[in-house]
């Protein structure tokens, strides 16, 4: 049986044209049910005019990226957080 969904890293490309670190490795909590994991373990479906990501644990969608020649929209409205580590730790302004 094929799988009818790709992996949240199918993310990593398309968010990295709109965010300065990888979201990849971001760690998001579902809205809905509270399962906490990186954003690479969430189910992307790319068959609609963008990318909609599901929670692996309750199936609802908690990102919605869709793109147009000159603007994208994200919908995070099913993430309650999205932790992005930050490469070299330092806070804002460059202060750790």
């Amino acid at each position: 049986m094929q799988a009818d969904h790709l992996d949240g890293n199918a993310l990593a490309g398309p968010l990295a044209e709109i965010f300065a670190a990888d979201v990849s490795a971001a760690v998001s909590r579902c809205a809905a049910c509270g399962l906490t994991g990186p954003v690479a373990s969430l189910r992307v479906y790319d068959r609609a005019p963008g990318l909609v990501a599901r929670c692996p644990g309750c199936e609802e969608v908690v990102l919605r990226l869709v793109r147009s020649p000159d603007s994208a929209w994200l919908d995070l409205r099913g993430t309650v957080t999205l932790r992005i580590p930050l490469r070299d730790g330092a806070g804002p302004g460059g202060q750790r």
